[in-house]
């Protein structure tokens, strides 16, 4: 018996080895149950996790209402716009546009019901994101030797519009004796890329924010009348001619979604998808001008008035990326267009069938960002512009159609546009 008795020092007397007796309750070969704590590490992570996931519901609960808005009014203005051309007017398609239509539904709901705050910053992202998102599809429309022949009298009437329209709002704006720098960001915003330049220089010549808004607010007027008169005033003064309408509304009227949705209401109305594409390349070599132009204004407007310490913009905050973008998805649809396989992967109709898909995208982008400009437009803000910054404004515009229209006639028929 004397051999089954354990000294109290051995090491297999589960008394003085507690882990011994721990184990009596396990199966041999079966692993031990995780302890069921959490480390600290772990709720750490979790609690990251959790934080990240309530960020994007909150991001998502934010921009929900005003995007869901606005392309609940581009559905609309197409629901519209069919009924009545189809149904009441009895043609087989439609000759009214969508966009027209969805502007005019955001136009009426912003300025006679008023718009909560809650809708804002959905708008803000179609007006920037959708929009641009909507321009960069646009560029799988057009090769890369179509924009080079756009181009050929593209790049000659921007250079010479924009140098034109400077030169005579300067006048104007002695004229009326409208301060310099108010009289610089709307010359700047009507002859380039509307609200974008504008926000561009107005750190470059030290502008105040109540100038910056007058500026803004001019050049959204008559940007918006333009919107929807020029696309008509276009068709009559070209006699129908797609390509020299693309040139004017491009370089006339001064905001990029108003010039996209201008040239989709021409090309809708009269079935002339040169237009739109004329357009948007003519008005993306307006806004890489800024990289040249509103340095230039500066550098003037400081010399002048014997001032220093502008703040300085980059060159890269000076050409939007969403002409990089544009001109990436004209490369890939060249490249595509090479081959019998379009990047040796697809079928022709595949490559057809992706093509339409992103036409089809883009026209929702385009519509979606109109409906969230007249959704924008209060017209009790811009009846608080004053009466010189508005004859300013409307001189402005008047005078760079102007050029444009004369400046088109004289240069296609020399590179036979």
């Amino acid at each position: 018996m004397d051999r089954y008795i354990l000294s109290a020092s051995d090491s297999l007397d589960s008394y003085y080895d507690p882990r011994l007796a721990a184990s009596l309750d396990s199966m041999e070969g079966v692993p031990d149950w995780p302890s069921v704590a959490e480390t600290e590490e772990e709720r750490r992570r979790r609690a990251t996790l959790q934080h990240r996931a309530h960020q994007i519901f909150q991001w998502v609960g934010t921009l929900l209402p005003g995007v869901t808005l606005a392309a609940l009014l581009a559905i609309a203005g197409r629901e519209i716009a069919r009924w009545l051309g189809v149904d009441v007017l009895g043609f087989a398609q439609t000759p009214i546009s969508e966009i027209t239509v969805a502007t005019l539904l955001g136009l009426a709901i912003r300025n006679a019901i008023g718009l909560p705050q809650v809708y804002e910053s959905g708008l803000r992202v179609c007006l920037r994101w959708v929009l641009r998102g909507g321009i960069v599809l646009l560029g799988l429309r057009l090769s890369l030797v179509e924009i080079g022949n756009i181009s050929l009298v593209g790049v000659p009437l921007v250079v010479l519009c924009i140098a034109a329209s400077l030169a005579l709002v300067a006048v104007i704006n002695r004229m009326l004796g409208v301060p310099r720098r108010l009289g610089s960001l709307i010359a700047v915003g009507t002859s380039i890329c509307g609200v974008s330049a504008i926000v561009a220089t107005g750190p470059v010549i030290e502008a105040e924010e109540d100038e910056v808004s007058y500026a803004v607010a001019c050049v959204t007027i008559f940007g918006m009348i333009a919107l929807f008169c020029y696309p008509l005033l276009a068709q009559f003064a070209f006699a129908g001619d797609a390509r020299q309408a693309g040139l004017f509304l491009g370089t006339a009227i001064h905001d990029t979604a108003q010039v996209a949705g201008a040239g989709r209401m021409y090309e809708q109305q009269y079935a002339a998808p040169e237009a739109l594409n004329t357009a948007t390349v003519t008005k993306l070599f307006r806004n890489v001008s800024m990289a040249a132009v509103i340095p230039l204004i500066g550098y003037t407007y400081h010399r002048k008035s014997r001032r220093d310490g502008a703040k300085k913009r980059k060159l890269f905050d000076l050409v939007p990326l969403f002409v990089i973008g544009f001109l990436l998805m004209a490369i890939v649809r060249s490249v595509g267009d090479l081959g019998e396989r379009p990047f040796g992967l697809l079928e022709p109709s595949q490559w057809k069938e992706m093509l339409a898909a992103a036409n089809v995208a883009s026209g929702w982008c385009l519509a979606m960002a109109m409906t969230a400009v007249g959704l924008g437009t209060a017209f009790k803000k811009l009846a608080h512009v004053g009466f010189q910054p508005f004859v300013v404004g409307l001189s402005a515009a008047v005078s760079v159609g102007a050029i444009s229209f004369v400046l088109i006639k004289t240069l296609t028929p020399l590179v036979g546009g």
